[in-house]
Parts: structure tokens; sequence; C-alpha cells
């Protein structure tokens, strides 16, 4: 039985992937800070440990350890959030280059974010432009230390991941909470791209490149992104409710002051196409923005 390791794994996104290779027979097990079954293996994330041992012989290797950027980026944060992408990436990449017999893939997290915010110009792996704030600046770096790691036996994927809604965590439990009480207007101008992506297409394209033995940087999001008022539109007509307050950039730097997070958040426009993803053949089972959110949150 192939074995498939997670780190970062008990967030909402490496427990659709349990749930997703539990399903094709792989066992899987999470490294975890604080073990809950019998599957979580403990390690901190910060030193080599017993937890190494499990790399041997494993199939796949998915890296999704990184502090949430849903937080105010004051400097102790930015320094967490920098120091949970790189110190884990370096200390994995040590990992595998101790085993004899290394993880077959090593898939590493990044974000669609690392592309400057566009409206009219999508970004695709190889003709997206690259920016320099706080967050693509993150996620450059991210990718530099994956990219200097050389891992002879061990194919290597970047997920440059756009936003995931799922069922039980993600972007659209904040949504949602905001429709429900009549604040689920556009933000802002609302004319924003949003690119996205259902859980259950997440975890079917890294199925797709591990069946298809694929390897380098791949955007994760839909063939067509929607746009914030469009998304919030939908929202609510799929939540019934009939109306929402609309957004202004004041009343959004606001609310995000006191509920500790970043306006950039709701306000980029995330202008990002799959185009890899396309070419090698993916099927996407979910690209209407509607469709998606009725069986996300259907009862």
């Amino acid at each position: 039985m192939k074995t498939i390791i997670i780190a970062g794994g008990t967030g909402f996104l490496g427990q659709a992937l349990k749930k997703h290779f539990t399903k094709k027979k792989y066992t899987v097990l999470i490294l975890s800070r604080q073990p809950k079954s019998k599957n979580d293996i403990h390690w901190d994330g910060k030193e080599l440990g017993d937890w190494t041992k499990h790399l041997e012989n494993a199939h796949a290797l998915i890296n999704l350890s990184g502090k949430s950027v849903d937080c105010r980026y004051t400097d102790k944060n930015k320094k967490a959030i920098y120091n949970s992408r790189i110190d884990t990436t370096n200390l994995l990449g040590l990992a595998i280059n101790l085993c004899d017999n290394p993880p077959k893939y090593w898939f590493n997290s990044s974000t669609a974010t690392i592309y400057k915010g566009s409206l009219d110009t999508p970004n695709t792996e190889k003709n997206g432009i690259i920016g320099d704030d706080f967050s693509m600046s993150i996620a450059k770096s991210w990718e530099q230390t994956f990219n200097a790691i050389t891992t002879p036996k061990t194919k290597k994927v970047i997920l440059r991941t756009s936003i995931v809604f799922g069922k039980n965590g993600g972007a659209l439990i904040p949504l949602k909470q905001l429709t429900r009480f009549g604040l689920g207007g556009k933000q802002t101008s609302g004319h924003q791209k949003v690119s996205w992506i259902h859980e259950t297409d997440f975890t079917n394209a890294i199925q797709f490149l591990m069946d298809n033995n694929l390897e380098g940087i791949f955007n994760l999001c839909v063939p067509q992104p929607t746009d914030n008022k469009t998304l919030m539109q939908n929202l609510r007509h799929v939540l019934k409710i009939p109306f929402g307050l609309s957004h202004p950039l004041w009343l959004l730097k606001l609310g995000a002051f006191f509920i500790g997070t970043e306006t950039e958040l709701v306000t980029k426009s995330r202008n990002v196409l799959p185009e890899k993803l396309l070419q090698h053949g993916f099927t996407f089972k979910y690209t209407n923005i509607k469709t998606a959110l009725k069986d996300l949150i259907k009862k």
C-alpha cells in the first residue's frame, strides 16, 4: 500500500487530502505538532526526529505547513509567516536527502498570490507577472528555498494554489457568516478577479499530477476566474439571503483592523489561469461558481 505523508495536515486542506487519499486506499500519515489520531506523527517542524523514518519508501510528501496569512502584518507575524514556510521546507528537504529510499514526489505549497494583481491580464505559469509586496516576497522566498534543494530521487512540484472553497474551512466560512448577517455585498468596486478552486478539484489535481508523473510549477485554480461582485451575488442566492450591504474601502479597513486581518485578502484582483494543468489534460469538476457553492453549502 502506498503512503502519503502530509506536513501541516491538520487544517481543512490537509483533512481534505487525507479523506481523498484514504478513499483511494493509500496510507495517509499526518505530521503534526499535536498528534490526535493513530496516523498522526509528532514533529515540531524545526528538528529532525523519529518522524523522518516514515519518509522511507513513501509515495509522496505534501507540505502544507505555514502560519496563516489571515492576520495583521505586524513585524512579529511577518517573521512567523516567513519562518514557518522557510524552516519547514529546508527541514523536509534535509530529511528527504537523508533517506535511502526517499518519497517519489514532494509537493510544496506556494500561492497564486505570488502574481501581481490584475483586472485584465491573466497570469499563467509561463507569463505571469510576479510582484514585490510582502505576500509576493514571501511566496518568492518560499519557492526559492524549495528550488535550491536538490533531490535526485524525488520529483518536485510547486503548488501555486488560489483561494480554495471547502465545506469545513477556508474563505467560504467567513463569507457565509458575513452574508447571513446581511453584509454579503460586493467589497469595494466588486470588479476584482477571484481565482478559486473547489476542494474536490484541489485534491483531484494533486492526484492527477502524481498519476501523470509531472513536476514543476502548477497554478491550482479554475480556468475562468469570477469577480467579487459575482461571487457575492451567487453566495446570497445559494444562501437565500435577499440583500447584502456592500463594503467601501474605509469600512473594509476598519473591519480588518477589528478582526485582525488585512484588506488585501479581499481587495487584490487575483487573475490566474491553470494553463499547465489544462495543457496536460486535467478536467475540472467545478468551474462555475454557483454550482460549486451549491455543492459546498447543500444540506
